[in-house]
């Protein structure tokens, strides 16, 4: 009997899989889920029973977090990642390292198939499909949910009649959390006006304060101590940065994008920890990297971002872009303060050796010791001479 490694969450569409992998292909099913961060030991456990209930072969956990911290998250960070300027890149990030987790464990068991619950209308498929494709292109792929076009009560009435008791009664929104954020569907996200109810949130105000103020210590652009308290793991810190900031239920939004296939997607977020860290991050570095630093790098991060969307992590550029990003964090180093209140946060301000702003040669709109007034004049004058050439030769153009 051949094998067939199918990526498993417990949700209907992949429990579905299982039964029709092996009821209707005859193939023997190992189940497997990579977690980047956002299960318990108590869901994962759960997961693992039902796969087991439904009949397959071996069910394991690939854990992927520092993984998919140390090759992708970190990279987020330097370069101030939030698509579109809105969403930080947590499910499309995910996913790459879900399938690479997948795609070696079917390896490493000689698995002939891999299957994944991916329907035909997101950016999964093709996330999972061309990660498999170029890691494997021996292994055949299989998407029952994709290719037979099934409807959620076809797949409820199969699993019945396979005599499987759950309560398959679909949930109003559906949850998809991860270590750098949250992501919530539900009937809003498929409106364009409507947007999530408080209820729809994973978290809620609980704190006792009117407000917090954290103060976060990053070294190379990395996270590195939560009011003083130093992490060597730095998944450690996020995790407990988001425990901080989901009692103030900050970091939340809404995002309208472009899919790969080319359709508008909508979906809410929560995600408290990396729009701190983000928001902090991009701060100390306004004072601590020069003009052109900051330039040239928002211009690869933004390709580095897009591209990580579009399912081109194993693009070469990618190594690329990522050890430009890494070389302009050697000095961005310091602490950043920022003040929690309820559904919002502010940064305050930092404190860092590296400052810019504390070179001594002026103070903005004050007073400058390092150039004379007569030096500005100079300068302005050979600084407009293009402008002067263009107005003379096109002098109708500004009337």
């Amino acid at each position: 009997m051949e094998k067939v490694v199918l990526a498993y969450s417990g949700g209907l569409d992949t429990s579905f899989c299982v039964k029709h992998l092996s009821k209707d292909l005859g193939l023997e099913v190992h189940t497997a889920i990579a977690n980047t961060g956002g299960f318990t030991a108590e869901q994962l456990k759960d997961i693992e029973t039902k796969a087991y209930e439904l009949g397959v072969k071996s069910h394991t956990t690939l854990d992927v977090t520092d993984s998919y911290y140390t090759r992708c998250i970190r990279y987020m960070v330097y370069g101030n990642i939030l698509r579109n300027n809105t969403y930080p890149i947590s499910v499309s990030s995910e996913r790459m390292f879900q399938a690479l987790a997948i795609v070696n464990y079917a390896r490493e068991i000689g698995a002939k198939h891999i299957a994944h619950g991916s329907t035909g209308a997101g950016n999964d498929q093709v996330r999972f499909d061309l990660t498999f494709q170029i890691l494997a292109p021996e292994i055949n792929i299989i998407t029952p949910t994709r290719d037979l076009k099934l409807s959620r009560q076809y797949e409820i009435d199969y699993l019945k009649k396979e005599g499987i008791v759950r309560d398959w009664t679909k949930m109003e929104y559906s949850i998809n959390k991860g270590l750098w954020g949250t992501s919530i569907g539900g009937k809003e996200t498929l409106t364009t006006r409507q947007t999530l109810p408080e209820n729809a949130y994973p978290s809620h105000v609980t704190a006792k304060e009117e407000s917090r103020l954290v103060k976060l210590t990053f070294e190379k652009g990395e996270i590195a101590a939560i009011d003083g308290k130093k992490y060597e793991n730095k998944v450690q810190a996020i995790q407990d940065l988001e425990e901080i900031g989901c009692q103030y239920a900050v970091g939340r939004g809404m995002h309208l994008g472009d899919t790969i296939i080319g359709i508008k997607g909508r979906v809410g977020f929560e995600a408290a920890a990396p729009m701190m860290i983000l928001s902090a991050h991009h701060t100390l570095e306004k004072h601590t990297l020069t003009k052109w630093q900051t330039y040239w790098k928002d211009q690869v991060a933004n390709w580095y971002g897009m591209l990580l969307h579009e399912a081109q992590y194993l693009e070469p550029v990618m190594r690329d872009i990522e050890a430009m990003l890494e070389s302009t964090q050697r000095n961005v180093s310091g602490d950043v303060f920022v003040r929690l209140y309820p559904y919002r946060f502010v940064v305050e301000g930092v404190e860092t050796s590296h400052d810019l702003m504390n070179s001594g040669f002026a103070d903005y709109g004050e007073e400058n010791r390092a150039f004379t007034a007569d030096d500005v004049k100079g300068f302005t004058k050979i600084l407009g001479n293009s402008l002067k050439i263009y107005n003379k030769v096109n002098p109708d153009e500004m009337k």
